[in-house]
């Protein structure tokens, strides 16, 4: 909004020429999503309490979980509206990649406010199936968009790129929108699974929303993406604007998501951040980057596909005490901070990696 109010003005009023830059707009951006959800965050956990939206903790958990039963949850609402606001304030709303990345935010959000509903109601989600079958439909209109509607997109909308590979870049034809949908719906879920100790999810999605925010920026500038040898997107670097406000929104929920924690994200936060980071990764072109850059998220989802393989396999055994993979550590002994802060780091170590990567081809 006020990109197209100002900037036109600049003109005249040569100060409102900052207007024009995406650094100054990203900026303020994140600072804006970060104060709103410092704000609203002491009034939405008193809403919240009030009426009596609090986490319900499962039986077969870690035993010490069972005393953050009643935790208002749903804190994903805070997360959503944050962002969303900031990036309708500071953002190029004529950028079509700005509209898809809130189409995701939004409907994957929607999935998980009824799931998180049902929980809170009637003791059980959605089911695995039902919200699988949901999210692969609405993952399959970004796929859509990207290979067939994005002109800007149509001499590379199929290729995909690898790391460390230039020059090696195959066509995926129609394959690559499943390889979309496989993305965004595994990233979304992959979030949630991780989404189980007080700040755990939302530090590295911070990380990781960090990492593609230089990616994105690099890629929509053509001198930066020559240097780097990186795929060119026109309209990509607008994309910033959108993940700096995700990032100062997660900032803000942090401060009262941290042990211990005082507000929960629930599925309509996890599902959506998920989402949104499957989505900007795609947008990127740097899809496969993403298992690195969110490596905590792909570990932990593959700890509870071990977990159930091998409980069958075995008919009964575990493989880890118990999955996802925090939990085990958990049941090691480690104290809960420690885990989380442990995997802050491993997060952090990776997202440098990846950055690295950038060059290294």
């Amino acid at each position: 909004m006020f990109y197209h109010i100002f900037y036109p003005l600049s003109s005249e009023y040569s100060v409102l020429n900052v207007f024009r830059y995406i650094t100054f707009r990203s900026a303020y951006a994140g600072v804006t999503a970060l104060a709103l959800c410092l704000l609203m965050a002491p009034v939405m956990i008193r809403l919240l309490q009030k009426l009596q939206i609090g986490e319900k903790i499962r039986e077969d958990g870690p035993q010490h979980h069972l005393a953050k039963s009643g935790t208002p949850t749903m804190g994903g609402l805070l997360i959503l509206f944050s962002f969303l606001l900031s990036t309708l304030l500071w953002g190029n709303l004529s950028n079509p990649y700005i509209w898809l990345i809130i189409y995701v935010a939004v409907t994957f959000a929607m999935i998980g406010f009824y799931d998180d509903y049902l929980k809170l109601r009637k003791g059980g989600g959605l089911s695995v199936k039902g919200k699988l079958l949901l999210q692969t439909l609405l993952s399959l209109g970004v796929a859509v968009f990207l290979t067939q509607f994005d002109p800007d997109r149509a001499a590379y909308a199929t290729h995909l790129h690898v790391p460390f590979f230039k020059d090696f870049t195959p066509d995926l034809g129609w394959g690559y929108m499943a390889f979309i949908v496989l993305i965004i719906v595994g990233t979304s879920n992959a979030v949630n699974l991780t989404d189980g100790l007080d700040g755990l999810a939302i530090g590295p999605i911070i990380i990781a929303i960090c990492t593609y925010t230089a990616i994105v920026y690099v890629s929509g500038h053509f001198k930066f993406a020559e240097y780097l040898n990186i795929q060119h997107i026109k309209a990509a670097g607008e994309v910033t604007v959108l993940t700096a406000a995700v990032v100062g929104a997660s900032l803000g929920f942090l401060w009262f998501n941290t042990y211990p924690a005082q507000l929960f994200m629930g599925d309509v936060g996890s599902l959506s951040l998920g989402a949104v980071l499957g989505t900007v990764a795609v947008i990127a072109k740097q899809e496969l980057l993403l298992l690195l850059v969110g490596g905590i998220f792909v570990i932990e989802a593959l700890s509870v596909i071990i977990q159930v393989a091998y409980f069958r396999y075995t008919k009964g055994k575990r493989f880890f005490k118990m999955a996802p993979l925090h939990h085990h550590f958990e049941q090691l002994g480690w104290p809960e901070p420690k885990v989380i802060v442990r995997f802050w780091i491993v997060a952090l170590v990776l997202a440098m990696i990846s950055l690295s990567t950038l060059k290294l081809r």
